[in-house]
């Protein structure tokens, strides 16, 4: 063996392979090696920009407790499968971006709920109820906690819905709700002015139709007859206006707000909106921005289960619904729930989400009472608050009370409405129906009320001409009564040509 030879036998062999092998990898053509670096830059931007959009969308989303104290019974309830009530709230902050819309002073709190809609999904998904309650709704607030403050708020009775969430915040016009309805409400949403505008703009508008052009001074709102595209401040506006359809009050500004939400629904699925990447990120990014929900809904997990749910819906099972009210006898220009009707459309919705369902049988009848002792017909305080939108109708109304005896009769102007009613106050009950029945007012529009003296009967648009109210409506709970559109009628809102 030579000196120079050490290895083993044919390592040189071995060596010279590996160098061969070493000089063909170095060799790669320059278009795989581009390829690579290619691929590699835009697998890491890939990453890079998912994980900026969901920092930035979970970063972008606030909280607030779901309860103000109020007792909850059920337990958690499975999002993705199982059925769901979330309260949808519109806060009239004028704080931050809101500010045009008020002065400092409307900004201190935490705002009041001026929209409030109880989105109820059913469990297969083929349901979907969205009640709209309105803001001049009294109601009995429940005894609420804020526990940012530490302070406690006592039980309001006869208070407007809307103020639930000015001082103990969003868990208050939960429980109000909860006790209101009967259910107990899952989610909530809250959102301001400024999510109405930038989203209106992220998805290009969205048609709206009025019967005649509507100039309003307040809300801002102007638009021609027929149908036009409103985004950002008209978009706003057309929300907001309180004076601008039917008779300038608020169940008029609940139609329009509903008819929006169809109109922007039907946006949504006909333009493939939700399967466009980039508009589903700028109207995730608006929404989240502008969006406060509670703890449960507070990871963007939790809030893509709910949209996955709602994504596939068909907007002709979107129902929406107002609850039935009639003009609270102590202040017509507030609201107080219909009774029965108000009652039997919770009941039906807590039953099932499928309004079409037969009621339930009527509950058997008691036996009459005895008739009350005789009282003297003209000593008796009747006074007649003419909701019926004609000038002068209460003087017909009351030469008809006259006529049979109930002499002691005073008027008052009254915010208009639609359907009549007899209220009356403790030891007037005997009165109350005698009153109903010389109009054939059924018993269930009759109501004993406080903060009235005597028997009050309001006279609604159904009163506007002939001696008796027309006849009303199918009882609630019969099939159709409650919906007043679905998320696929195109409906066109009545403005009020009456200044």
């Amino acid at each position: 063996m030579s000196e120079g030879n050490t290895g083993y036998p044919g390592q040189g062999n071995l060596v010279a392979a590996s160098a061969r092998h070493l000089r063909g990898f170095r060799r790669a053509p320059g278009w795989l090696r581009a390829l690579t670096v290619v691929v590699s830059v835009l697998l890491l931007g890939v990453l890079v920009f998912g994980g900026y959009w969901v920092w930035r969308l979970q970063s972008n989303i606030n909280t607030s407790d779901l309860s103000a104290g109020g007792p909850r019974t059920e337990g958690a309830v499975n999002d993705s499968s199982d059925r769901l009530q979330i309260l949808v709230l519109g806060s009239d902050t004028r704080s931050g971006d809101n500010s045009q819309w008020g002065t400092a002073d409307q900004s201190s709190g935490y705002g009041q709920s001026d929209v409030m809609m109880l989105v109820d999904v059913a469990a297969e998904n083929k349901h979907v109820n969205v009640i709209s309650i309105p803001r001049d709704l009294l109601v009995d607030i429940p005894a609420c906690t804020d526990k940012k403050a530490n302070q406690t708020y006592p039980e309001q009775r006869d208070a407007m819905i809307n103020s639930a969430m000015a001082q103990a915040g969003i868990g208050c016009a939960v429980d109000t709700v909860n006790k209101l309805t009967g259910f107990e409400v899952d989610h909530f949403m809250m959102a301001d002015f400024n999510a109405v505008k930038e989203l209106s703009n992220a998805v290009g508008g969205v048609d709206v139709c009025v019967t005649a052009a509507v100039d309003d001074p307040d809300s801002r709102l102007h638009l021609p007859a027929g149908t036009s595209q409103v985004q950002g401040d008209q978009a706003l506006a057309f929300l907001r206006t309180r004076h601008g359809f039917a008779d300038g009050g608020d169940l008029g500004r609940i139609k329009a707000q509903q008819g929006f939400l169809a109109s922007l629904t039907r946006k949504l699925k006909s333009e493939g909106t939700l399967g466009n990447p980039d508009k589903v990120l700028t109207i995730a990014d608006v929404v989240t921005k502008n969006l406060t929900v509670d703890s449960g809904l507070s990871s963007l997990p939790s809030l893509l289960t709910i949209s996955n749910r709602l994504k596939n819906i068909d907007p002709g099972s979107v129902n929406f619904i107002t609850v039935p009210t009639v003009p609270a006898p102590q202040d017509p220009n507030r609201l107080t729930l219909e009774e029965p009707a108000a009652s039997d459309l919770f009941a039906a919705l807590r039953r099932s989400p499928d309004l079409s369902q037969p009621a339930p049988p009527a509950p058997t009848q008691t036996p009459a009472t005895p008739p009350a002792p005789a009282y003297e017909k003209s000593l008796q305080p009747v006074s007649i608050a003419n909701g019926t939108g004609v000038a002068g109708r209460s003087n017909a109304i009351a030469g008809m009370l006259s006529a049979a005896g109930f002499t002691k009769v005073t008027k008052l102007q009254a915010q208009q409405g639609d359907q009549s009613m007899v209220y009356y106050s403790a030891g007037y009950k005997d009165v109350a129906a005698d009153v109903a029945a010389l109009f054939g007012l059924p018993s269930g529009r009759v109501q004993q009320v406080p903060n009235i003296q005597g028997v009050q009967l309001y006279a609604g648009t159904d009163f506007a001409t002939g001696t008796k109210p027309a006849t009303p409506p199918p009882p609630a709970g019969s099939p159709g009564t409650e919906v007043a559109q679905t998320g696929s009628d195109v409906t066109c809102q009545t403005a009020n040509t009456t200044g």
